[in-house]
């Protein structure tokens, strides 16, 4: 046997051995440990932190950090990243408390599911036309594709000049490996009821009929994403379009081209809720997540691997690349 061949079968041998071994993970960390550790404590995840105390209505602050993907609960992996069904009950909360006058996303996302993302915009639109919330975005390191799909519906976006954003699109991370099964000799042997029902595969080259059908799916929803541009920025159809290739912009580029209404700070974003809202004194309010046991577990087991990116980020591109999934996402 050729060394060539010797070390294509150590790869193999590899790959499947971290599949394994990750599957075994998986299962062990989508118990619901949130329930195990925390149920005594009462369904609260989160808690709500006074950062200035003023004498003239309430602002909420509220983090968007990291992948909106929705693992579906904590996990003794999940670390302190994204967790969906916090994000939505912090935001239902904060909508529904009559005593919230305006609310202030900080996000600092490059992206995501497509069902997180509407998740997110939904709730926003909600809030400015059912219950009346100035909702406000103040933009972080990155916002980039889904960051910037739940941030368009926002009656004012505020960009740091460094700030990543735009990556207007959408897109299927996918590997594909047939090219190095069949020189290992590997056959894909799986049995389907259709043409199209293994489309995607890892193992079989993607033709063109393959490859029509899969642009029609992801022209449809750039088509939802610049009607969400359209709608929330009240901005035309044809320079939306113009935007929406995937480039990113910095904070200054995405003003010049209007993407965003300011260039500051989050603590000028909160002044400048204050100034249109005419508060004088407002009290600011942050809805902080509350480490539960699965979380701090994860934290502690990324310190002493010290690996980058963290555990439950492994997680995600992983599953992401044993399924694939059309994304809002900027993918570096």
């Amino acid at each position: 046997m050729t060394v060539k061949r010797w070390v294509a079968l150590a790869i193999a041998a590899a790959v499947l051995g971290v599949s394994l071994i990750f599957n075994m993970f998986a299962t062990i960390a989508t118990a619901d440990f949130e329930e195990l550790f925390d149920g005594a404590a009462g369904n609260d995840t989160y808690v709500e932190e006074v950062e200035e105390t003023g004498t003239d209505g309430n602002i909420v602050v509220l983090e968007i950090d990291g992948q909106l993907i929705d693992t579906g609960t904590d996990d003794v992996f999940g670390g302190a990243g994204y967790n969906h069904r916090e994000t939505l009950d912090m935001l239902d909360n904060a909508v529904e408390d009559p005593t919230v006058d305006g609310i202030i996303l900080e996000v600092d996302t490059p992206g995501g599911g497509l069902i997180e993302s509407a998740d997110i915009h939904k709730r926003i639109v909600e809030a400015q036309e059912d219950y009346g919330k100035d909702v406000y975005v103040s933009m972080g390191e990155m916002a980039a594709s889904g960051g910037y799909y739940i941030s368009a519906p926002a009656d004012y976006i505020a960009a740091h000049p460094s700030t990543l954003t735009g990556s207007i699109g959408v897109i299927m991370p996918a590997f594909n490996f047939s090219e190095l099964a069949d020189n290992l000799g590997i056959e894909d042997n799986s049995i389907t009821t259709g043409p199209y029902k293994d489309i995607m595969s890892m193992t079989s080259e993607m033709d063109d009929e393959e490859a029509e059908i899969l642009q029609t799916i992801a022209d449809e929803m750039l088509d939802e994403f610049v009607e969400v541009i359209v709608e929330g920025r009240d901005m035309s159809e044809s320079t939306v379009r113009e935007l929406a290739d995937g480039r990113i912009f910095t904070g200054n580029q995405a003003l010049d081209v209007g993407l965003v209404d300011g260039v500051g700070d989050l603590d000028q974003t909160i002044d400048t809720m204050a100034d249109n809202m005419g508060l004088s004194d407002p009290t600011v309010i942050r809805y902080q997540s509350q480490q539960s046991f699965g979380s701090l577990w994860g934290m502690t087991l990324e310190t002493l691997s010290g690996q980058q990116p963290g555990l439950a980020d492994l997680r995600t591109m992983i599953e992401e690349g044993s399924s694939p999934r059309f994304m809002y996402l900027y993918q570096q």
